[in-house]
């Protein structure tokens, strides 16, 4: 990780999101952009966010987010899909990172063997064990 490099934080699980999209724009094959609902993915709280980072987001980068059973759950992006809602936006691109592609830019063993837990957690309520 180099100093510089952006981070998300959800919960203990913190993504390299510098290296993913650097990863996402050498792999342009495994991640077409597609077009996601404002108001289905916009969950993130406003007053979270920077006021001028919403103001000037750029609506046509694409958000990143990752896919869990049942979830989609933005890794970046939140403050464009703030500025779409405002702007009356219905539709923003995105990637969407799955499970295997997004797990590599975890930041810290002990969140990659959490995550790890929690997910082979879901899976196993899925297969209804």
């Amino acid at each position: 990780m180099d100093e510089d490099d952006e981070l998300y934080a959800n919960g203990i699980f913190v993504f390299n999101i510098t290296k993913l999209v650097a990863f996402i724009r050498t792999n342009t094959d495994k991640f077409p952009i597609e077009e996601v609902e404002v108001k289905a993915v916009r969950l993130f709280p406003s007053s979270q966010l920077t006021e001028l980072t919403i103001q000037t987001a750029n609506l046509s980068a694409p958000i990143l987010a990752e896919i869990s059973p049942g979830n989609f759950n933005v890794i970046d992006g939140n403050h464009r899909l703030e500025r779409a809602h405002r702007d009356g936006v219905d539709k923003i691109p995105a990637f969407r990172v799955n499970v295997e592609q997004h797990l590599a830019f975890l930041t810290s063993e002990k969140a990659y063997k959490t995550y790890i837990e929690y997910w082979n957690g879901k899976v196993d309520t899925l297969k209804g064990r």
